[in-house]
């Protein structure tokens, strides 16, 4: 129901939409159907005439005069239709012979004339295809992504600049005089200390860091690591990253990494299948390739390994 007002000047504004035109647009509208009708598909005004649309009054009474000569019924006897053309004619010479009417016919004669669509007359509209509205759909909205992760990125920076200071002025001071040495601090991410409703003190929601003499900020995690707070931990907006392009990139990877896996496997199988193994000279060699083949890696080595990899990167 609340949409019901909305509705209804809606509803009264289309209504005035039909209701525009004149009693004379419509006599227009009638007539160009008629003439059309009557003389071929096209035949404007000027082109029943045999003039330009850019002749002079006298030019078009020396024309219409012309026409009803040759259109007259006493000249067409037994002629079929005659009498309505004929009647047809002296409207349209009306028309254009009289400067308001003329102005009015060489307005749709540029912009074009409205068609009947049964309950008035109306423009045709431009009816777009399936193909043509899932572009708009896709361009519209791989547009309106770009926009969101734009302003996601503004408030992003705006949120580490804020973080930032604050650690820097729990540091240093209101004054922003650099201390020596590392400084760790905590700082608020939310609301300050507060009472909830019941009285109880809530305290807000804060991290550690450290703020180093040089202006470098960083987050101190659980495990010891410090983290930096800059400009760089935001994500910049890019066309690359929005959903459509996102998306079409990740099926050409997916494709692409399919047919370099299949070429692999085609290599590695015409390999295996026209090579053979060299014979060896000592049958104790033959018998430790042959236990390398059959030996099995299990979990529990897999993981010891990783556990050395971890180690010697540390």
């Amino acid at each position: 129901m609340r949409y019901l007002p909305i509705l209804t000047v809606t509803f009264a504004f289309l209504i005035g939409l039909v209701h525009a035109w004149t009693t004379e647009d419509h006599e227009i509208f009638d007539l160009v159907t008629a003439v059309e009708a009557s003389e071929g598909k096209g035949t404007t005004f000027y082109s029943w005439l045999e003039v330009s649309p850019s002749a002079s009054m006298a030019e078009i009474g020396r024309a219409y005069r012309k026409k009803s000569m040759v259109l007259h019924p006493d000249k067409n006897p037994g002629v079929k239709g005659v009498q309505e053309r004929f009647a047809r004619l002296g409207v349209v010479g009306s028309i254009l012979r009289s400067e308001e009417g003329r102005e009015r016919y060489d307005f749709f004669y540029k912009n074009g004339v409205p068609r009947w669509r049964g309950t008035g007359y109306y423009y045709s509209r431009f009816r777009p295809g399936l193909g043509t509205v899932l572009v708009f759909l896709t361009v519209l909205s791989t547009g309106l992504h770009y926009v969101i992760r734009h302003f996601n990125y503004k408030r992003d920076l705006a949120r580490i600049e804020y973080i930032v200071s604050q650690a820097k002025v729990t540091a240093w001071g209101p004054k922003m005089l650099p201390a020596g040495g590392r400084r760790k601090v905590k700082v608020n991410l939310g609301r300050p200390p507060h009472l909830d409703e019941d009285g109880d003190l809530v305290q807000g929601k804060s991290i550690d860091m450290v703020v180093e003499s040089n202006g470098d900020v960083f987050i101190l995690e659980a495990d010891g690591e410090q983290t930096p707070v800059n400009a760089s931990a935001a994500t910049p907006p890019s066309l690359r990253r929005t959903w459509f392009i996102a998306l079409v990139a990740s099926l050409v990877d997916k494709i692409l990494g399919r047919e370099t896996q299949a070429g692999v496997v085609i290599q590695a199988g015409d390999s295996d299948d026209g090579g053979t193994e060299p014979e060896l000279e000592h049958p104790v060699q033959e018998r430790n390739r042959n236990d390398i083949k059959s030996a099995k890696i299990g979990p529990a080595a897999l993981k010891a390994g990783g556990r050395r990899r971890k180690a010697s990167r540390k």
